[in-house]
C-alpha cells in the first residue's frame, strides 16, 4: 500500500469518515423511523378509542380502518430498517 492511498483504502473498507457517517445514518433512520411511527400509533391509537367511547355503535368499522392505519404506520417504520440495512450493508 503507498502512503497516497491510505485514505481510499480506509474508504474502501468502511473505516474513517466514511464509515462512521453510514453508521450514524443508519442509527438515525431507525432511531427516527421507530419514533416516528410509535408517536403516529398513539396518536391513531388514543383517537380510535376517544371516537369508540363517543360513538359505541361504530366501534366495528372504527376498529378496523384502525388496524388498516396501524398497518401503513409498521409498514414505513419497517421502511426506515430496510434502509438502516441497506446502509450498513455499504460498510
Amino acid at each position: 500500500m503507498r502512503k497516497g492511498n491510505k485514505r481510499a483504502y480506509l474508504d474502501r473498507k468502511g473505516g474513517g469518515v466514511m464509515g462512521g457517517t453510514i453508521a450514524i445514518g443508519a442509527a438515525m433512520s431507525v432511531a427516527l423511523s421507530g419514533l416516528g411511527g410509535s408517536i403516529g400509533q398513539g396518536v391513531v391509537g388514543g383517537k380510535a378509542l376517544e371516537a369508540i367511547s363517543r360513538q359505541p355503535e361504530v366501534a366495528e368499522q372504527v376498529r378496523t380502518l384502525l388496524f388498516i392505519t396501524l398497518a401503513f404506520i409498521e409498514t414505513l417504520t419497517i421502511y426506515g430498517l430496510l434502509t438502516a440495512f441497506m446502509l450498513v450493508g455499504k460498510l
